[in-house]
């Protein structure tokens, strides 16, 4: 096996998590070219890679079907003895089908899966198993690999960039997330914040976007706070080397929970409308989750989160008890 690609052009966090696959293929095929094709926004999360080859970037907002095909054509040309997809939609089935490697291997939902050499059966959400287990029967055709955890690589200028704001023992928080019902409450981040039992720093990571919700939080907690905001301050990879070295993360489910797997940072993550059951947990040797302990019947309400709450009272958030919160950061000062 000399040449390999892997397609997952999906959000962010889920690009993370399929660096499982490049961790097992590499492992595997050490002397092999690994290539992985991601939508454009998400290549800088592979700046430096010490082992990927090429990252191929599908510019999706513009032109988008013309950029299509220079990517198949790309694709194509290289000759690659296996194609691995881990997406599920036809653009990329297509590239799968048409790309002349040897193994064409995707999951059984894509649109185009009857054109590939291995179609695999995606499994069923199951208690216990996690994305990476799915995802990781896609390259079994290939061999007996090993399952590796997801990994990233912050380049050493992303390492230097965040130093200085590693002088004392310190905390980070992604308070935001693209979905409403997956976004723990300003509200409920600011009472947790004026009880949490740390005086160090506490450095708000987020995309250029989520800064407002920083500056809210910061606000309602008024001119003494610990509060650092670096939303939009810090890209991928740098956020990932804070995270690193913190001495917690609170998340909610969402991407930098799954940079914080991919470093093994030590992690809360705070689940509202979705479950940990539904295989997109946190992954980190050190791990605390945290959800309602009550028995709400319109829980969870979907895989994915909502715009708003279908019950306008959004409880799977509200119901969670600051104390839930704070035990995990007490347990690991006490270590």
């Amino acid at each position: 096996m000399q040449k390999i690609l892997v397609i997952q052009t999906a959000f962010i966090g889920d690009v993370v998590l399929s660096t499982a696959l490049l961790e097992s293929l590499h492992q595997q095929y050490p002397l092999a070219a690994i290539d992985l094709l991601v939508r454009q926004g998400n290549e800088s999360l592979f700046t430096k890679h010490p082992f990927i080859h090429e990252v191929i970037v599908w510019n999706k907002k513009k032109k988008k079907y013309i950029h299509w095909l220079n990517v198949l054509f790309a694709i194509r040309k290289t000759k690659y003895d296996a194609v691995v997809n881990v997406q599920r939609f036809a653009a990329t089935g297509l590239w799968t089908a048409l790309s002349k490697a040897k193994f064409k291997i995707g999951f059984d939902k894509n649109p185009f899966s009857f054109l590939f050499t291995h179609a695999i059966k995606h499994l069923e959400i199951q208690e216990g198993m996690h994305e990476i287990d799915r995802n990781h029967q896609l390259i079994q055709v290939l061999g007996k690999i090993s399952l590796l955890q997801p990994k990233l690589y912050p380049a050493l200028e992303d390492v230097e960039k965040v130093k200085k704001y590693q002088g004392q023992p310190y905390i980070c928080m992604a308070p935001a997330s693209v979905w409403y019902t997956k976004q723990y409450p300003i509200t409920d981040w600011v009472a947790f914040l004026q009880a949490i039992p740390f005086d160090g720093p506490i450095y708000i990571l987020g995309g250029a976007g989520d800064k407002i919700i920083g500056e809210k939080i910061i606000n309602a907690l008024g001119a003494n706070t610990q509060l650092i905001n670096l939303a939009g301050e810090l890209g991928f990879l740098a956020s990932a080397a804070l995270q690193q070295k913190a001495v917690l993360n609170y998340v909610n489910d969402s991407a930098p929970m799954h940079f914080a797997s991919a470093v093994n940072a030590p992690v809360v993550a705070i689940y509202c409308s979705t479950i940990p059951a539904f295989g997109y947990g946190p992954l980190s040797d050190q791990r605390f989750v945290v959800q309602t302990k009550e028995n709400l019947a319109c829980r969870p309400c979907g895989i994915h989160g909502k715009k708003t709450c279908p019950l306008d009272h959004f409880n799977c958030a509200h119901s969670i008890q600051i104390q839930q919160l704070t035990a995990p950061l007490l347990q690991v000062l006490q270590h």
